[in-house]
């Protein structure tokens, strides 16, 4: 027993280990092709994904995506990065999504990784950068700070369960990097046991932030049935445009 639980720990380690290398070796070809203006970038995964979306949708079928692809960002444009963190199952994938997306997606899979993605708007190339949040992976986020703008930990507000975890994790984060900007979203605000905004505030011991640093607190639900209500991440969007502008 004593070896096995030796090999699934060595395991795990390996596995946080291969997953931080790519990432970092994944960045780093992101910033050489975007200073040199080269490679694919956003753009290739955007018309992949309206393909996608135009295959599966039947003809004349009024949601059915348009065939123009998004802007390629300018290479003048002031570069800002978003470190998207939170626990596995919390919907950091899902956000990433319709803030960059807005197309309809009846299931996103889970990072196991990283993931990336690049918009451009209001004269900035903003990139943002997800990494996942198993535990073998949470020992490395601290490692993605530095680079990063702003940080936004995503939390599932009805997995009550967890939220002592999800709690001591974003401290760690806090007290690695006191003075990057803060957006938490209370994400899943969709689902009839999740915990409200004000709840999730004395959960996550929010209110000790006061006066520390910028930091905000926005319920979500990254749903596309959401887009148009008032917990759309369309409101996220939009903050990090502000943060960022300022920054």
């Amino acid at each position: 027993m004593a070896l096995r639980g030796a090999l699934r720990e060595l395991t795990l380690a390996l596995g946080g280990v291969l997953a931080v290398l790519g990432s970092l070796l994944f960045i780093a070809w992101k910033i050489y092709f975007r200073e040199t203006g080269t490679g694919t970038g956003w753009d290739g995964w955007w018309e992949r994904e309206l393909r996608e979306l135009r295959e599966q949708a039947p003809p004349g079928d009024a949601n059915r995506p348009p065939t123009h692809s998004a802007p390629s960002c300018a290479p003048q444009l002031d570069w800002r990065q978003v470190l998207v963190l939170g626990l596995d199952g919390a919907g950091k994938s899902s956000v990433l999504h319709y803030i960059c997306s807005q197309t309809a997606r009846e299931h996103i899979a889970p990072t196991l990784g990283f993931n990336s993605a690049q918009l451009c708007v209001e004269g900035l190339e903003m990139d943002l950068l997800e990494v996942g949040g198993s535990q073998n992976l949470r020992a490395y986020w601290s490692h993605y700070l530095s680079e990063a703008h702003v940080l936004v930990f995503v939390v599932d507000s009805g997995d009550r369960s967890r939220l002592l975890t999800a709690r001591q994790e974003l401290h760690a984060l806090l007290a690695a990097e006191p003075r990057l900007p803060l957006v938490v979203l209370a994400n899943k605000q969709d689902k009839s046991d999740a915990l409200s905004v004000a709840e999730l505030r004395e959960e996550l011991a929010l209110h000790t932030l006061d006066g520390q640093r910028e930091f905000f607190l926005l319920p979500t639900s990254a749903t596309w049935a959401s887009l148009s209500t008032a917990t759309s991440v369309l409101h996220v969007k939009n903050l990090l445009v502000t943060l960022l502008s300022q920054s």
